[in-house]
């Protein structure tokens, strides 16, 4: 019968994922902090949000509020904030990626 040993592998182990936490959660607040600049319509309509996906600014060119079409100023502040929001997933999803490149657990992150 052998005795295996391997709870100093294990503690070491433990502390690489800790730190692995660590580093993840510094890196989220991180993007989180960051802002995310997107325009619309040629430049008449700027939406900025956060890593956060939290809207923090818009900006609309006079020329492009219409009474008459409010549709369009709809669709336009729309397409900047969609396109924003997406930004902000490609930068999280980019910086996470350092650090579960090469991990295969489907589902975990």
């Amino acid at each position: 019968m052998r005795n295996f040993n391997g709870g100093g592998n294990m503690k070491n182990m433990m502390k690489q994922v800790q730190k692995l936490q660590k580093d993840m959660e510094a890196k989220r607040e991180e993007v989180a902090n960051q802002e995310f600049e997107v325009s619309s319509g040629g430049g008449v309509c700027t939406v900025t949000i956060n890593g956060n996906k939290e809207i923090t600014k818009i900006v609309l060119d006079p020329e492009v509020v219409d009474p008459d079409d409010v549709e369009t100023l709809c669709d336009l502040i729309m397409a900047a904030a969609n396109e924003a929001i997406k930004k902000a997933d490609d930068e999280m999803e980019n910086a996470m990626g350092q650090f579960t490149k090469g991990l295969n657990m489907p589902g975990l992150f």
